[in-house]
């Protein structure tokens, strides 16, 4: 008798094949599920920088160095150029006004003056000449006046006694015509002596007065003269300190060149270089603070430079009180300059993703601090240390603050420990 045999439903062939099919079926649903959903990355919180937002006093600070600098300075140019005979002092020496710090040689311009004080002790000759030719020639015609005067006087006694003699009839008409035009010569004779007498005397002095003018200049021309060969001993004209020489012996020096300066050690100042990006926000008044010795110091600018080397351009900053203890010409400081006045806001610290996001979005740490997403962000102003938030974020958030380099397009972080 035959036994029928049953057919078996699940045999291995069909198994292989359910699972074939069940595999391809949850191979194309997670590539589906992981291409069409959001893109995630596990990331080790060890390797990043998670900080918090937080709401505290704000600040527009940017950093800048500065350079210490004497508070006045006096620089020592060459007034006349020549040859270095002599150097009395070396750099860095303290002097007082006066002091002789090198002597130039300058061949034509003693030569010059000595012929400029030839030629002023020959005009001082000439003028005494000529002042005794004049007091000779005005004696002269003084002298001839007198004559001239006297000669008036008689001719008119003689007019007067012979007008009286011809009216009692006691001369006659010829010899009265005679005392009349005698009268007359002396009278013309005495107003003509008189008139020049007049001009010469003007004449006179009008040429005393241009003499000595002319002598006044060339006095001066040798005063000026002299004073630029005594300029030739380059001496300090402040009381200070020698600084930045660069002279030796035998060197030539030109007229207006730079010899050195001299650093009034009363005070210092603060030259510093700046941004010209922040030409428009920067204004006499504004501060800086900086760190020196472990105490923190105040500057205040006083002088606001416009023009731009280089991308920059400079502000002379001064101390609010008294400077350090120790601080030294030339010293560099790294100053906070302050661009805006304090006030409270919302600060999210710098780092390293805002090359990535340009400060738009970035990764928010959820509640659970098991992953991060991202958000969009709207950013103002900013300090050394923080970003002012004005969109997206609020107190108590915590966010990525790392570089964002590795992270492509990646939607959510899935924050490992």
């Amino acid at each position: 008798m035959d036994r029928k045999i049953e057919k078996k439903k699940w045999n291995t062939k069909r198994l292989l094949t359910i699972g074939g099919i069940t595999a391809l079926v949850l191979l194309i649903a997670g590539s589906i599920y992981f291409t069409s959903g959001k893109s995630k990355l596990d990331v080790d919180t060890e390797r990043i920088t998670i900080s918090e937002i937080t709401k505290g006093p704000f600040m527009v600070t940017i950093p800048v160095n500065g350079v210490v600098m004497p508070k006045t300075t006096i620089y020592l140019d060459a007034v006349e150029g020549g040859l270095v005979e002599a150097r009395y002092v070396e750099d860095g020496a303290n002097l007082k006004k006066g002091d002789p710090i090198l002597k130039l040689s300058n061949t034509d311009l003693e030569l010059n003056l000595a012929n400029q004080e030839t030629a002023v002790y020959a005009a001082q000759t000439q003028m005494q000449i000529s002042q005794n030719n004049a007091l000779s020639s005005t004696i002269g015609k003084l002298n001839q006046m007198a004559d001239v005067e006297n000669a008036y006087k008689e001719a008119e006694r003689v007019y007067k006694l012979d007008k009286h003699l011809f009216e009692q009839k006691a001369i006659g008409s010829q010899e009265y015509q005679q005392a009349t035009n005698t009268y007359n010569y002396a009278l013309n004779r005495r107003k003509l002596t008189q008139q020049i007498l007049k001009q010469d005397t003007a004449l006179a002095r009008q040429q005393g007065i241009q003499a000595r003018e002319q002598y006044a200049q060339m006095k001066n021309a040798l005063n000026l003269m002299r004073k630029k060969v005594a300029d030739l001993t380059v001496r300090s004209p402040i009381d200070g300190q020698l600084t930045s020489m660069d002279s030796e012996v035998g060197q030539n020096k030109n007229k207006g060149e730079r010899l050195g300066q001299i650093d009034v050690l009363s005070g210092y100042k603060v030259r510093v270089d700046v941004d010209e990006h922040y030409l428009s926000q920067v204004y006499i008044g504004l501060s800086g603070t900086f760190t020196f010795a472990e105490k923190t110091y105040t500057l205040k600018i006083k002088k606001v430079f416009a023009q731009i080397a280089n991308g920059k351009f400079q502000v002379d900053m001064e101390f609010v009180g008294p400077a350090p203890q120790g601080i030294r010409r030339g010293q560099t400081l790294q100053i906070l300059l302050a661009l805006s006045d304090e006030s409270q806001q919302v600060l999210l610290p710098k780092g390293g993703f805002y090359q990535q996001t340009g400060g738009n979005w970035i990764f928010k740490v959820s509640e659970d601090g098991k992953m991060a997403y991202k958000v969009d962000i709207q950013l103002n102003r900013q300090s050394t240390d923080y970003y002012e938030v004005t969109q997206g974020l609020k107190p108590g958030d915590k966010v990525i603050t790392s570089s964002y380099e590795t992270y492509g397009d990646i939607q959510e972080l899935i924050l490992k420990k």
